[in-house]
């Protein structure tokens, strides 16, 4: 098991300190972390806690996983590990200009 979970259904009005607040009741935290929108800003509801270690982890899925927190039951559980998204700019290996089967010029 890992000591990194994922906390989804956050209230949109939680911030990553009010999240590491939360967790702190249950272990010691060492990051919180809400996920905002790159845009606007906003909270997307969902974010990750790491916790000291694994046992601290499994306590707070215990105790805080489909429980209250501002009014929302938020789901805890072990976060997966990332997977890895192909870098580039986007877009479907089309890229300039091209004709496209219109006539030329």
């Amino acid at each position: 098991m890992s000591n990194k979970l994922y906390v989804g259904q956050l209230p949109y009005s939680v911030d990553s300190d009010a999240l590491g607040n939360h967790f702190s009741a249950v272990g010691q935290v060492v990051s919180a972390k809400v996920i905002t929108d790159r845009d606007s800003g906003r909270s997307k509801g969902f974010g990750f806690v790491e916790m000291q270690s694994e046992e601290e982890a499994q306590k707070a899925i215990e105790q805080l996983n489909g429980k209250d927190f501002n009014g929302r039951n938020i789901n805890v559980s072990v976060a997966k590990p990332q997977e890895s998204r192909p870098r580039g700019g986007g877009g479907g290996g089309r890229g300039g200009f091209g004709g496209g089967g219109r006539g030329r010029y």
